[in-house]
């Protein structure tokens, strides 16, 4: 008689054609990463069909300049996601590409005393022109200047300087999808990038635009309120993460009786025992409350320029039905 721990075999890959999403769903019976990017797919695929369900995407890193870019505004078009909380720094550099600048193929042992001389700056093996960067300082320091001086959390100055861009800018950007669909973009450390050099370049000309990213924390919660259901993606930790994270610790004690997330899928290279968040299991969050007790949960260890064109891929295989779309503007 088997062991009950022994009742089901793996089964190893075979090389043949195929779809994507039919070798995702080969590798859920392999091991290792490979068995947990399948689950992934499974787990998000799963959230697309749930009826009331929120997902919310945290995207950290230099996936931008990476390449990721077309993959984040084609989940935005297409409903994988109803909300991004991101970088200051992505968001930058979509808007960079949006407005037609470039990042370009480079290397990894280049000479950096030799690429400042050139004015180029380096990303790992991703190269791109710092002159360029600071014409787009430049250009959000301008058009932050010419806006109303209201209060504005990090949501509204994003979606109406993605109206901006709109009528000049790549279409397949991250913000302009954002603002086309209404998707909430969040970006609650914009400071630390070159949105925030912009917007003190707004400053010192006399023209400060006060942003209130307290006023993100309670728009971000509300919509945790609202939703019956919700579930996480995120693309590496750091803020993006925690941000979203601690929307069920802030609803919680507003008295909204919200018991955590109900799925969250995550794409690192982090591990736990450093005790930072970029690596800490969801089973940790549980312990704040972050994440149900009943949860979905599936952390994938992989680089995400490796995760996130196989599993945007599947998913588009796997799921053909658009999600309705969600009107948040009710509630903010």
């Amino acid at each position: 008689m088997k062991h009950k721990y022994l009742s089901e075999p793996t089964e190893p890959v075979d090389v043949r054609p195929r779809k994507i999403s039919e070798l995702t769903d080969a590798m859920l019976k392999t091991g290792f990463q490979g068995r947990k990017l399948a689950q992934a797919v499974q787990s998000w695929n799963a959230m697309l069909i749930e009826e009331d369900m929120t997902i919310f995407l945290g995207l950290s890193g230099a996936m931008v300049p990476a390449g990721m870019r077309k993959i984040i505004a084609h989940m935005i078009r297409e409903r994988y996601i109803d909300c991004l909380v991101t970088t200051g720094a992505n968001l930058f550099h979509d808007i960079h590409e949006a407005l037609g600048g470039h990042h370009y193929v480079g290397s990894h042992e280049a000479d950096d005393h030799e690429l400042y001389k050139c004015g180029v700056d380096r990303i790992y093996d991703v190269f791109a022109e710092e002159e360029r960067f600071r014409d787009i300082d430049r250009f959000i320091g301008d058009f932050a200047g010419g806006l109303e001086g209201k209060e504005y959390s990090t949501r509204e100055f994003v979606h109406i300087l993605g109206e901006e861009i709109s009528k000049k800018g790549d279409k397949d950007s991250i913000i302009v999808s954002a603002y086309e669909t209404g998707l909430p973009v969040f970006v609650p450390t914009i400071a630390d990038s070159s949105i925030g050099i912009g917007l003190m370049l707004a400053r010192r000309a006399g023209n400060p635009l006060p942003l209130d990213v307290i006023k993100d924390v309670d728009e971000i919660t509300l919509m945790v309120e609202k939703s019956k259901k919700t579930g996480v993606v995120y693309v590496g930790g750091g803020v993006p993460k925690n941000f979203i994270q601690q929307t069920e610790v802030a609803a919680s004690i507003s008295g909204s009786g919200v018991k955590g997330h109900d799925y969250a899928i995550q794409f690192t290279t982090d591990a736990p025992h450093w005790g930072g968040l970029s690596g800490c299991t969801f089973e940790e969050a549980v312990s704040w409350g972050k994440i149900s007790t009943v949860a979905k949960m599936v952390q994938v260890f992989v680089d995400a320029t490796i995760a996130l064109p196989i599993v945007a891929h599947a998913l588009s295989e796997k799921y053909t039905i658009k999600r309705k779309k969600i009107d948040w503007n009710s509630i903010f």
